[in-house]
């Protein structure tokens, strides 16, 4: 690996993470000594990148540093493609046409030398197949989530049975053939995933809920609700 490359490299595993890291450990990631990695970090601190920390106790990047936009590697440009293709085959329409404009904005702007890595990747992702519709406003869906709003679902579960449940949504889960939605559900007093495709209505309402979306969230993960979906 060039020098230059390495430095880019060390910043970016210090981006990725809050806590400090130790040489050893960024040594290990980047494959190479524990005294190139002090000599690089040296470098950087005296190119007024700002990094604190010292020997032995680890280091960490400080907030408000960023580096120009779209200095992307060869990995992270695959990565980025793989994704965005994945999103335009499973996602529903806006996302996937904003997937395809993603695309088309890291071509036009990467160096000439990387576009192959976008218009000729080396991984592919299938496009979706026999999806299920959404029968929801899927913008409007996630823009309830960022705003901490509830939703009231009118919703028939797989045995054709109907019900109302006020929600307040969390995160849409996109798998194979289906969407769910995960929400804490005010019927039920407990965490719960919506089948996007069963959803008969929907009122968004201006109401926000409760409780701190962090905070909600945080509590949805460690539900495991996501890995053990419930029939509604």
């Amino acid at each position: 690996m060039r020098r230059a490359d390495r430095l880019f490299q060390i910043i970016q595993v210090l981006r990725r993470t809050r806590k400090p890291l130790t040489a050893d450990a960024i040594s290990a990631e980047l494959e190479t000594s524990k005294r190139t990695i002090y000599r690089d970090i040296a470098t950087l601190i005296g190119q007024r990148v700002p990094i604190r920390g010292e020997a032995g106790m680890g280091y960490i990047l400080e907030k408000g540093f960023d580096l120009p936009p779209l200095m992307l590697t060869p990995d992270e440009i695959e990565a980025a493609v793989l994704g965005a293709q994945w999103v335009a085959g499973h996602a529903d329409v806006t996302l996937a046409r904003a997937a395809d404009d993603l695309i088309a904005k890291i071509a036009d702007t990467v160096p000439e030398r990387l576009r192959p890595f976008v218009l000729e990747p080396a991984s592919r992702a299938r496009p979706g197949r026999d999806r299920e519709p959404d029968r929801i406003d899927m913008v409007r869906t996630r823009a309830q989530i960022h705003e901490g709003k509830k939703i009231t679902l009118h919703y028939r579960d797989e045995q054709g049975r109907d019900s109302e449940r006020t929600i307040w949504p969390i995160a849409v889960g996109y798998l194979e053939a289906v969407r769910l939605l995960a929400a804490w559900c005010e019927l039920r007093k407990d965490f719960r995933s919506f089948r996007t495709d069963r959803v008969v209505n929907a009122d968004y309402l201006d109401e926000k809920y409760p409780e701190r979306r962090d905070i909600l969230k945080a509590r949805w993960r460690q539900s495991l609700v996501w890995e053990r979906p419930p029939d509604t």
